[in-house]
């Protein structure tokens, strides 16, 4: 039996969330003798777990000691680069990787990556669904959930891996057949210190990449655009508008990829702006690894987005409600606005450092903004002079005070542009709290 590609490895783990879980056991089957670093308590049962595979946890916060003997350190995507015990690694010159960086030295299938501000998740599951539709055993992997290491081992045809900017920082040899950056505007900012830092960390989707393998990039955001225009390989281009030639885009509703002869891939299941864009770089994706155009075709009529993404959750008196909750800065708010009008938005939360006042271009389309959690007076002095702006304490609270605003036939919408982390555990508890609030407010009024 093998020894594992990682035997006599003396691996650190820092963090025990969802991928550093992944990863100490990534790197015990492989054959390593882990330790994982958590700041904070385990629970009894992963303790055991863990404990089982061989794995020593050290709990309640990181401590140089933690790295006493390690020849490698993997770090999760939440810690920063500078928290202390990243200085602690870097001080005593330990290879430092990332989830992706694993997942590359463990990764035998060709995979695809997508990285960008707004539309990861979706773009990852069309291109999947694009590639199930082709026959091959495809799957969605990385910061979707699913992490990049598991995933690596369970021998799939090929990966489709969403790759965040905390991830691409600490990557060295993550080499997709494809990679895509959707789009980029300000955000972690609190993490990466920087926007420049932050769009760096963006531009390694496709560093490793050669001349004969393919970038996508979006001709529609400049400063996407003039990102991907520094790749080294090849860059294949796609648009919500008409497609230049060897472009992907739009042909009125109809999906057209450009060239000698135009392919027509018919009209995707969704209808939003930001999807549509979403649609045309999924299918430069499949298009460039070869995918035949029927199956891009059906794996995009087929697909439905993941809940939280523009998904109407109730209807009262002709008021939709609609969460958008995974809409954790400005730049996908005002997507998820799009040409909305009278409109009562419902936003706020941590504002990871990034500046809210472009919401403010929205104003003119609405009827009120309800203001929440941390960023809250920050909303309501942007907003108070050009439309009814107010306060509230609680996302149910928000629900009904937004009720009251919005006119019949109008759009209570949830796009908070900021992370949920001050008052919720995630993005989802956010909306599904959202949710509910506005089904009891429904029947309430029957």
């Amino acid at each position: 039996m093998s020894a594992g590609l990682f035997a006599g490895e003396r691996a650190v783990v820092l963090g025990l969330g969802v991928s550093g879980n992944a990863a100490a056991r990534a790197l015990a089957a492989e054959g390593a003798a882990v330790t994982v670093s958590e700041a904070d308590a385990v629970e009894g049962w992963r303790l055991s777990e863990l404990e089982d595979l061989g794995v020593r946890v050290l709990a309640g916060g990181h401590r140089p000691e933690h790295l006493d003997g390690a020849t490698l350190v993997v770090a999760s995507p939440g810690i920063p680069p500078h928290a202390s015990v990243i200085g602690w690694v870097r001080e005593r010159d330990l290879p430092l990787w990332g989830e992706l960086e694993l997942g590359a030295h463990l990764a035998t299938a060709p995979y695809l990556a997508v990285t960008g501000t707004n539309g990861k998740t979706t773009t990852t599951g069309m291109i999947a669904a694009c590639l199930r539709a082709s026959g091959l055993d495809a799957v969605a992997c990385g910061n979707i959930g699913h992490p990049f290491p598991a995933a690596a081992r369970e021998r799939h045809d090929v990966l489709v891996v969403e790759a965040s900017s905390f991830q691409l920082a600490l990557q060295r040899s993550f080499h997709p057949a494809v990679s895509v950056l959707l789009n980029v505007a300000a955000d972690h900012l609190d993490w990466h210190r920087s926007f420049e830092a932050y769009a760096a960390a963006k531009a390694r989707v496709f560093e490793n990449q050669t001349e004969d393998e393919t970038h996508v990039g979006n001709r529609d955001d400049p400063v996407a655009a003039a990102i991907s225009a520094r790749a080294r390989c090849r860059v294949r281009w796609f648009t919500i508008g008409p497609p230049a030639p060897a472009e992907v885009g739009y042909a009125e509703t109809e999906l057209v990829a450009a060239g000698p002869t135009a392919v027509r891939l018919g009209p995707p299941a969704v209808r939003s702006a930001g999807m549509r864009a979403d649609a045309a770089a999924a299918a430069a994706a499949c298009l460039a690894l070869g995918t035949e155009p029927d199956a891009v075709q059906a794996g995009l009529r087929t697909f439905r987005p993941e809940p939280h993404r523009g998904e109407v959750v109730a209807e009262i008196r002709g008021v939709a409600f609609v969460d958008d909750s995974k809409a954790t800065n400005p730049h996908a708010a005002l997507a998820a606005a799009g040409d909305l009008q009278d409109a009562v938005l419902i936003a706020g939360g941590r504002a990871k450092g990034v500046d809210l006042s472009p919401l403010r271009s929205l104003a003119p389309r609405l009827r009120g903004v309800v203001a929440i959690g941390e960023a809250a007076d920050e909303l309501v002095s942007i907003f108070q002079d050009g439309v009814p702006a107010r306060k509230a304490g609680s996302i149910e609270e928000a629900v009904r005070s937004a009720f009251e605003l919005a006119p019949a036939g109008g759009t209570v919408l949830l796009a908070p542009a900021c992370a949920s982390w001050d008052m919720f555990r995630d993005y989802r508890e956010r909306g599904e709290r959202f949710a509910a609030a506005a089904r009891r407010l429904a029947e309430g009024e029957r």
